[in-house]
């Protein structure tokens, strides 16, 4: 039944309406599909943003594939634990975590283990309208425990715009999305961070976009 449910939600209601009130532009789709298992990070700037980056996969691909988001803002209901869980089926981790004995990606480790694709959001909220924010570190630490998986950087224009944050009403807007070439673990955090802020910053300018008003 779960299936089911989550074959209408993507297959008959979130792809129609990526393609037809959106209209996405995407760079380097194929990149998505040289690799069986893959950590993709974007940047975050609307709940359409997970939506749009599984409807890019086929159904097959979307059951392997899950986003990791925030359970204070996701298991605030009964409704909205249930809808993570079961039809978008999160990877949920706590962004506060007050145990120095917790692992906060222990929840990420073990999706990675099972052979699960990931979405991963390392600015850690939604942000301003494609303006990029410093990335967290935790990619980082992930990417070294799974160094055989490789991280593919995505950037997101325009989803901002089409809902906005704290916004439900979704306004038909053209939407650009940049997929870069695969980054691994390279020994070292501050290269590996250097190298995926760098990535993300080539793929955001690659569109030479105006700033929003």
């Amino acid at each position: 039944m779960k299936t089911v449910l989550r074959y209408i939600w993507f297959q008959v209601l979130i792809k129609p309406l990526v393609l037809v009130v959106l209209g996405l532009n995407i760079r380097d789709r194929s990149r998505l599909h040289k690799h069986k298992q893959m950590i993709l990070v974007a940047n975050h700037n609307s709940h359409l943003d997970t939506m749009v980056l599984m409807s890019l996969f086929p159904f097959k691909r979307i059951q392997e594939t899950r986003p990791v988001a925030a359970t204070d803002y996701f298991y605030k209901s009964r409704l909205r634990r249930w809808f993570a869980d079961n039809i978008i089926q999160i990877v949920p981790v706590q962004r506060e975590i007050r145990s120095v004995r917790l692992d906060p990606l222990a929840s990420c480790s073990q999706a990675l283990k099972k052979g699960q694709s990931l979405i991963l959001y390392p600015e850690g909220t939604r942000g301003e309208p494609e303006k990029l924010e410093n990335f967290k570190t935790g990619i980082a630490h992930l990417s070294k425990r799974f160094p055989e998986i490789p991280v593919v950087p995505i950037f997101c224009h325009g989803l901002g715009k089409a809902l906005p944050k704290g916004d439900f009403l979704l306004v038909p807007f053209y939407c650009d999305i940049f997929i870069g070439p695969p980054i691994y673990w390279q020994g070292n955090r501050n290269t590996f961070m250097k190298s995926l802020n760098q990535t993300m910053q080539g793929l955001a300018e690659q569109g030479n976009f105006k700033p929003w008003d």
